[in-house]
Parts: C-alpha cells; structure tokens; sequence
C-alpha cells in the first residue's frame, strides 16, 4: 500500500519510510495500516492481475498473518516525538473564511491539525515540540493562508507566538487570504500582548488588509488606546486612508475617544483630510452626535463650515439627525446656518422636514430670509407637507410668508403644479395647518389647481367651509382644463350636501345650462383620464378654439351620469326654469319617475345660444 508514497531519504537505506510518509496516515493504527493494506492489494490483484503478483513475489510476507498480503504492510515504527500540521484536505476544497471575526469558527475542529489546535488551547510545551518537530512545515496553512501564527495572534497566546516566530521568522509578515497579517489580526481582536510580540520581532505596522485597513486604523476602530500607543511609538503612518477614504482618525472620533484623537494629533493626524465623500472628521463627529469628539476638533482647528460633496454642512446634517447639542455648538462656533446644499436647502428646511421644533428655534434667528427666498422653497411647504405643525406655527409666528411658491423648477416636480404651503396642508387633510394658514393670511386662490377643488374632491365639507370663508374663489376654472361652469363642481356633484353648499355660497348655477347644441344631436362624446379625479372619466375639450367642456358633456361621463337626475334637479331649485338640451333630456327620459324635474325646468324658454 505504500509502495507509490515510499520514497527513501538519501543515505537512509532502501528499507527506511520517509518521514512526511508516515504522516499521510499517522492517524491509523498498525493495524488499521495492515487492513487497509490488504484490502488494496486484493483490489490490484483483480485489476492488475500477473503484474500485481510478481510485485507481491518480490517482498516477503509477514509472519504470523495468514493469509499474506500481495504487498506488504508499511514496516513498524515507534511513535514519533510529534506529528507534523499537514493539512488532511486541500486548500482548494477548504471554504476561506468570510471575515478575520469567523476564522476560527469556520475550521471544524475534528479537522484541526495538533499544532493549531496545541495553540487555541494554550498548550505551549506542545507547541514548542510541534514547531521544533523536524518534519514541521510552520508555512504550511491550515487553510488559505491561515498560518499557525494567524492562529496564536487571534487567541492571543503571546508565548507560543514568540515560540513559532523563533521556529522560523519568516511568517511574521504572512497575509491570510484577506490580506491580514498577524499583526493586523492581533490589533482587530486586542490581543495587546501579541501585539507587543510581533513588533519586536520585526512585524511591519504599515501593511494593510485588502481593504486598506492598517493596522492602526484597526486599532482605532477596536477603540484601544493601548495598542494605538504601541504602533504611533513605532513611528507609523497616521494620515493613511483605508479603501474608502477614512483616516485612523475619523475612525476615531466615531467612538469620541479624545484619548486617542490627542495621541493622533500629536503623531500628525491632519484635521481636515476627507474621505470619499468630502466628508472631514468634524462632519463624522456631528453626524453621529459625538459632542466631546466636535469640541475636541474645533479646539484645535477643524473648519465648522466644511462641506461634503454633497453640498451639506456639518450644521446641516446634525439638523437632519436632531442632534441639538450639536447645532447649538456649531451655531455658537459661527456655523454658517445659510449655506445650501447641491439640493439649494439650508438647514432650516432640514430641521423643519425632520419636525425638530428646538432646533428650528435656533436656526430662524441666523438664517436669512432673503436667502430662504432664493432657494425656492420656503420651510412652510417642507412643515406643511409633513404635518409638523408645531414648526408651522412657529414659522409663522417669525414671519415667514405664509404665500410664499414654489420656485417654478421646484413646482415642476408634482404633477398637479401645486405651489403654496396651504396646498400641502390641505392634501393631506390637515384641517389644524390650513386654519394657521388662512388666519395668518394664506390666499386659497394662488395654485392652479385650487386648494377648494382638492378639498371638494375629498369630501372634505370642514375644509370646504374654511376656504370659503377666507375667500375661496368657487367659480374659478382651471387653465388647463377649460370648463363653460365652474370646476369645482366636477369634484362636488357626488356630495350633494357639498355640492349645495357651494351653490349656497356664489357658485354659479346657469352656465351649467348653455349648451352650444340646443336641441339639436350633440356629437360623440370623448373621455381622457384625470390626474386630479381619477375614478372618473372627464370629457375632453376638443381643438385649441374649443370655449371648454360643458355641464352636459361632464354629466354624461358614465361614473356620474348615474347622479344626473339628483344633480339636475338642485341645480334647477337656484335657476328657475331654463330650457334643457338634448344631451340632458336624454339622462331624464332613461329615468321613471322624474316627470317632476321635466315640469320644473318648463319647456317655455328658449335654448340659450353662445
């Protein structure tokens, strides 16, 4: 069975089996070795018939083991004073491990060689037998690029580190299949003893990980004064950017550890290096709300008006996050509270979107109106879209104009072309913002689309009623939509009460019967679908000299013509008798029992002409 693995060393003589031999099956028994030798000699002697005979001629059997073998066993040997860490399983089919934090986990135990498993388990005299063993290959790994150092540098076992690394020096600087030296992956498990070990033996602090981590911007991310102490003493690199553009010392002011950004500045660390993003350490402190790390970086000099690529401040975004400690700080350090972002907002749009009624406090008294004017958009519209109408009173109280529109790029960005504040409010069915609204002076008059049509719509009488009071125009028409009546009542004619109410109040009951057609056949009718009343079908105004659709052409549209008597009928009660057309004729001769509303329209006037 040995016969195509034994292969002598020089000068041992034919008869002796090679060391590394005996390791490919130093798990077995003798006898276990004997077994598996018959069994593959009976095989070959099947498959190879005379030649596996003249083999089996040439070497003796055994005594005292009958049958004997066609081959003999390997010959006996004494137990070896230790067993090299040859792996069992190929690199190629040993999964590498995702991440350094899984490398430990991810290996099976029952397939961890004895040196690997002697250093997880602390076991230093044995470990100094495997590594001194002869047939040790300590640059063999146990899977990729994992070596036995890797090994002791991640349990943090410093004095069999120190044994492997005076077994063979070379592996100091090894790098695991992510890139990871010893010294890398001691620093990302604080192991501040292996640490001190590999520096001393000549351990590189500046080779990074594929991700370009260094070993001190690892140190800073595990938060440990300690070993960053032990690099900087080793004179590394302090300004170095992993893959995405941090420093060790952005990293730092993550977790505000002002021990560790003193020890960073005084290595060198500049102040206002920014990553990928243009963002500086001074942006990270006041994203994450780390105050003694912002007060830190603004004492010895980080610029508080910086700017990420984005255009947003640092004042911008601790508004965004709410960190109030933070804006009055910056605020306090002369923060400018009216530079835009690429969006053209400040902070005060941010804060006012976000609800965080203390810090727009502090933020109307240091931004300018005038540069709110030029952003197009006011904080009104940003409060009133999401309801913070605690920030909406408060805006209103310092003056901001409750009338003020949207920019005509901004209002280009909703299909319904809406531009005041009033309109967000009353979209959303806020009743509370647009009574702030209309008492501080609000025009319902200004949208293209009135904010009436959308509460009527709606079926919001409440709202209805508000608007009407302040001034609500009921017969205003809607420019892209040409109408002979007012349009609102496209959007009321399903709610009588409404509807009624707005004839009670100056809508305009006669248009509703000048029909171009009179008596006569009225044409096909044609339907689009509208954007603003989506469960209906809206007939559609015909060619650019077209004077709009009439009362009758919308009544015929087949989600309301089923109303068509009712509707009729209230409009009748503010008009007297009028003559009806064709069209609406039809709707009441399709209908029993509607003689009465025949009688009351009279059949004495003439048909209105245009």
């Amino acid at each position: 069975v040995m016969a195509s693995a034994s292969v002598s060393r020089p000068g041992s003589g034919g008869s002796a089996l090679a060391f590394e031999d005996y390791s490919l099956y130093s798990n077995l028994t003798d006898d276990e070795l004997l077994q598996l030798a018959i069994e593959r000699s009976l095989t070959e002697m099947q498959c190879s018939g005379a030649a596996a005979a003249q083999t089996a001629a040439a070497a003796p059997p055994p005594p005292r083991r009958p049958p004997p073998p066609r081959r003999p066993p390997p010959p006996r040997r004494p137990p070896p004073p230790c067993r090299p860490p040859v792996s069992r399983t190929t690199s190629r089919n040993r999964p590498a491990p995702a991440d350094i934090s899984h490398a430990a986990a991810s290996f099976p135990c029952r397939e961890e060689e004895p040196l690997f498993r002697a250093i997880r388990e602390g076991n230093a005299n044995k470990v100094r037998a495997l590594a001194m063993c002869p047939g040790t290959n300590l640059m063999l790994p146990s899977k990729p690029g994992w070596l036995a150092v890797h090994q002791a540098a991640w349990f943090g076992q410093d004095s069999c580190l120190r044994m492997l690394l005076s077994a063979q020096p070379g592996m100091v600087n090894k790098r695991t299949s992510r890139g990871e030296t010893p010294l890398l992956v001691a620093v990302s498990r604080v192991q501040q003893g292996c640490v001190q070990v590999l520096l001393e033996n000549g351990a590189d602090p500046e080779i990074p990980n594929y991700e370009k981590e260094t070993p001190l911007y690892k140190a800073c991310e595990r938060n440990s004064a300690a070993i960053v102490a032990a690099l900087l003493n080793h004179g590394v690199a302090v300004n170095t950017r992993c893959i995405q553009g941090w420093t060790a010392l952005q990293e730092t002011v993550v977790h505000s550890n002002l021990e560790i950004c003193d020890m960073l500045l005084k290595a060198g660390a500049k102040l206002n290096l920014r990553n990928m993003y243009g963002i500086t350490p001074l942006f990270t402190a006041a994203q994450n709300g780390q105050m003694a790390a912002l007060r830190f970086l603004i004492k010895h000099g980080a610029d508080v008006n910086t700017q990420a690529d984005d255009g947003a401040t640092a004042l911008y975004e601790a508004a965004k996050m709410g960190h109030q400690e933070v804006v009055q700080m910056l605020l306090s350090q002369k923060a400018d509270a009216n530079k835009p972002g690429k969006t053209g907002m400040l902070p005060l749009h941010i804060a006012a979107q976000r609800g965080s009624d203390t810090i727009v406090s502090m933020l109307i008294p240091v931004t300018s109106k005038a540069r709110v004017r030029r952003t197009g958009i006011s904080p009104l519209h940003l409060a009133a879209e999401r309801n913070r109408d605690d920030v909406l009173e408060m805006l209103i109280e310092a003056g901001f104009d409750v009338n003020a529109q949207l920019s005509e790029e901004r209002m280009r960005l909703y299909e319904d072309r809406r531009s005041t504040a009033l309109y967000f409010a009353i979209i959303n069915n806020n009743t509370e913002a647009a009574r702030m609204l209309l008492a501080a002076g609000a025009d319902p008059n200004l949208d293209m689309f009135r904010p009436l049509m959308v509460a009527s719509r709606m079926g919001c009488i409440q709202i209805v009623k508000l608007l009407v009071e302040h001034g609500a125009d009921i017969n205003a028409a809607i420019p892209t939509h040409p109408t002979t009546f007012p349009a609102v009542y496209m959007f009321s004619m399903k709610y009588l009460p409404l509807f009624k109410y707005l004839l009670d109040h100056g809508g305009h009951a006669l248009p509703c019967f000048h029909c171009r057609y009179g008596g006569q056949p009225h044409p096909p009718l044609k339907t689009s679908r509208s954007n603003w009343n989506e469960d209906a079908d809206r007939p559609a105004a015909e060619g650019p000299h077209t004077r709009g659709v009439q009362f009758c052409e919308m009544i015929s549209a087949p989600s309301i013509c089923r109303w068509a008597g009712p509707i009729i009928d209230v409009l009748l009660d503010y008009v007297g008798h009028v003559t009806l057309c064709s069209r609406l004729m039809e709707h009441l001769d399709s209908y029993s029992g509607w003689s009465a509303i025949k009688e009351k329209a009279g059949n004495h006037r003439t048909f209105p002409t245009w």
